[in-house]
């Protein structure tokens, strides 16, 4: 691990140098971080990136960083109301610097929790706003597109309803009729857990277990269910593997989260084993449908439905080719899933039925934290290499000569795998997990 942090703390300032004033870092092109404008959503990822670098090492300099960096370019996000990604924006940065003053790592100063806590309050209100209804009850926040979409990532944006419901946050509509920011949340949940994951039960012609669906569209007139779809899939019949990733990674949190609850909180949302429930059975089809559609390593490929896969042969009895010329592997969906697994392993526990989870998870972190995919070049921004951005826009890099990208970086993918070395580094010195919702 001490290598992977000092080569962490060298990408960070390195970033920091190479961009300044020029917007947040989304991917590498050629070895260097650069921005798309638009929502600046990645800024929470880079910011969050230097508050897990002081979480791990105690480097003060990175906590300095994170903490002057969020409050210069966060605020504009925690009032986004465009957006379905506060859970990636504002709890990456506000939320980890709430985390860190509750376990006691950084001081416990009123005025300074008190920011954090208004920003984390208004932000889950705000996030919560993005709401459209389903028929029989229930709801999203819907997305970027608009009203009519529910995309698989957002499940573990609802961190941000989460938090700001411990904080005593709450949102008021008209009338100042008051809505509960946790059961949003689980509508939310339970709402992707239905339409987004598929669970072999002959939901349509390919309903496979396990599979997930980046999108679902409704018509938003009267709350009903339409179809499948991507932005950034092969089809809406395949499963594009960092959406799959977000759901793992989602629900393992909210699972954990659910337990933590008293029963006098638990009872009137349903009751423990209903909650439970709710994140158990799409966590238990994704995760094996991960461990079935991916290479030996633990690195997918971008989409399980890809047509080139088919000319790799038997790719999923070998580690993953990074620079083959049929299909990009996407290392930051690696990263992602690896900490779900990980999570929900341990939460079932490591001598029973989460012990193949949690050596998947134990794995995938092997093959990231090395070669081909830890970057110690210091000439590179990239942390964790062969990540994918947007392929069928073709916004990655593809190297001369080449007609597949690979070699490049994403700051998500930088970030989460920064998460998954804090997690693996907190199990192996305390037993224990950090935990987003551990502000209070």
């Amino acid at each position: 691990m001490a290598r992977l942090w000092r080569v962490s703390g060298q990408k960070i300032c390195a970033i920091d140098r190479g961009m300044a004033g020029t917007g947040a870092p989304v991917h590498t092109v050629q070895g260097q971080y650069r921005s798309r404008g638009w929502t600046e959503w990645t800024d929470g990822f880079r910011i969050g990136s230097s508050l897990l670098q002081f979480d791990a090492t105690g480097e003060e300099e990175f906590l300095e960083d994170g903490r002057r960096q969020t409050l210069a370019r966060i605020p504009a996000h925690v009032t986004h109301f465009g957006v379905h990604d506060h859970g990636f924006t504002v709890v990456s940065t506000f939320g980890n610097l709430l985390r860190l003053m509750t376990e006691g790592r950084i001081p416990d100063e009123l005025w300074e929790r008190s920011c954090y806590n208004i920003a984390l309050r208004c932000s889950g209100a705000v996030q919560a706003r993005r709401w459209t209804p389903v028929l029989k009850g229930g709801g999203y926040i819907y997305s970027f597109n608009g009203p009519h979409s529910l995309f698989a990532d957002t499940v573990r944006s609802v961190r941000s309803l989460v938090i700001a419901h411990i904080l005593g946050g709450g949102l008021s509509e008209d009338q100042d009729r008051r809505v509960s920011l946790l059961e949003r949340a689980i509508a939310h949940a339970r709402t992707t857990a239905r339409y987004n994951v598929y669970y072999g039960e002959g939901r349509d012609g390919y309903d496979t277990r396990g599979r997930v669906a980046h999108e679902s569209l409704f018509n938003v007139g009267t709350g009903s269910y339409r179809c499948a779809s991507t932005q950034q899939g092969y089809a809406p019949f395949t499963t594009w593997t960092r959406g799959l990733a977000w759901i793992i990674c989602g629900y393992a949190e909210l699972l954990e989260y659910f337990s933590d609850l008293s029963e006098e909180e638990a009872v009137p949302l349903g009751g423990h084993q209903e909650l439970v429930d709710l994140c158990i059975k799409p966590l238990r089809a994704t995760c094996d449908y991960y461990l079935e559609h991916t290479p030996s390593c633990g690195v997918p490929y971008w989409d399980t439905g890809a047509p080139g896969l088919r000319d790799l042969g038997d790719y999923l009895d070998r580690p993953a080719d990074p620079c083959n010329d049929c299909e990009p592997v996407d290392s930051s969906a690696a990263a992602i899933a690896a900490q779900g697994l990980l999570r929900f392993g341990l939460y079932l526990g490591t001598d029973g039925p989460g012990a193949r989870y949690l050596q998947a998870g134990k794995c995938i972190a092997g093959t990231l934290f090395s070669a081909p995919y830890l970057c110690e070049d210091p000439g590179h921004h990239g942390l964790i290499l062969h990540s994918i951005y947007h392929w069928p826009n073709r916004w990655d890099h593809v190297p001369q000569g080449r007609v597949v990208a690979c070699g490049e970086a994403t700051m998500w993918g930088d970030y989460h795998a920064r998460e998954l070395a804090v997690c693996l580094q907190r199990v192996l010195d305390r037993g224990t997990l950090p935990m987003f919702f551990n502000v209070k």
